[in-house]
């Protein structure tokens, strides 16, 4: 399982905004196209939003493993997002899912992707603390409740995993403030008004992104149009639209920024 305890180390466990599942393959399948190895122009958000309205990717006791399928020759990515209320996500348990694996599979990585999520099956078939992952409080308890979920497979792991997990494991001491600066993922909820001839206005708690949003002139029409805007630092995502009389709009969105290195545009 090392793609899954990559993930844990190189920040990319986050708390999901919502309890959407739209959304929250969305933003982690934006995180995955963060990661610098992967291609500028791969559309993980629609590879996998396309596959999930045929196939419920759903494993039971509050897992889901979602994945998009790439043809290049790359590593296997996996980013981790965990809903404390849980998802209505069609689970053959009925159980909400609280930890979505998303997994970026390229054609190198296909068999490796394949052993990973059969350890992780074979995992959750010898635990049965639902109620542990359910009544989570904070990313900390649910990175050390990942980690000893990993500890259940250590038998069919190879010698690189498991070096990984015990170094992961000597961590756990670390305050949760700490763990959160070491996510290196900040994502804010942000609505963008669109007024007829005039500047659109960002509203937001985070002062960082109100001011780069302020001085953006091409923010509302790549929202409009293709349903997310870039910059250097930040990802606006398109969540939602809402029409108002004369020509108002407001477009509920999710903002993303990944610190820290980034890939080139």
């Amino acid at each position: 399982m090392d793609s899954f305890l990559d993930a844990l180390q190189e920040g990319r466990l986050i708390e999901l905004p919502d309890n959407d599942k739209h959304d929250s393959l969305q933003v982690l399948a934006h995180i995955i196209e963060a990661v610098p190895s992967v291609p500028n122009d791969t559309d993980v958000a629609g590879l996998v939003l396309s596959r999930e309205e045929t196939i419920v990717t759903a494993m039971g006791r509050g897992f889901a493993c979602p994945h998009a399928r790439v043809h290049y020759d790359e590593d296997l990515v996996s980013s981790i997002g965990w809903s404390p209320t849980g998802i209505d996500y069609g689970a053959p348990d009925s159980k909400p899912v609280h930890i979505i694996v998303m997994y970026l599979v390229p054609d190198n990585q296909r068999n490796h992707y394949l052993r990973e999520i059969s350890q992780l099956a074979k995992a959750l078939q010898n635990t049965d603390n639902y109620e542990e992952l359910s009544q989570a409080a904070d990313l900390n308890t649910v990175r050390n409740y990942l980690l000893d979920l990993v500890s259940l497979s250590k038998n069919i792991v190879g010698f690189e995993a498991r070096a990984k997990m015990i170094k992961l494991e000597s961590r756990e001491a670390v305050p949760e403030a700490h763990i959160n600066v070491l996510s290196d993922i900040i994502v804010e909820p942000v609505s963008l008004l669109s007024l007829p001839n005039s500047k659109p206005i960002a509203l937001a708690q985070n002062k960082e992104l109100i001011d780069l949003l302020d001085n953006s002139p091409q923010l509302i029409d790549s929202i409009a149009a293709k349903g997310v805007y870039e910059t250097a630092s930040w990802r606006i995502i398109k969540k939602s639209i809402s029409e108002y009389i004369g020509n108002r709009t407001v477009y509920d969105c999710i903002a993303i920024k990944v610190i820290g290195e980034k890939k080139g545009n």
